[in-house]
């Protein structure tokens, strides 16, 4: 329970933030973590492949 309320705080921090930040900037923010996540995905879907072949 204790964790949903600081996930929750820390959601709220970061919609104030991105509300008062420039529409640019927040998509440009959005479009970086976006790729960021993409490549980490990518990372762990095939690192996993590997080593789970070779157990």
């Amino acid at each position: 329970m204790l964790f949903l309320v600081v996930a929750l705080l820390l959601l709220g921090a970061a919609l104030g933030t991105v509300a008062h930040a420039p529409l640019t900037f927040s998509v440009a923010a959005g479009l970086v973590i976006a790729v960021w996540l993409g490549v980490f995905a990518v990372r762990e879907r095939y690192g996993r492949r590997r080593t789970t072949s070779t157990h």
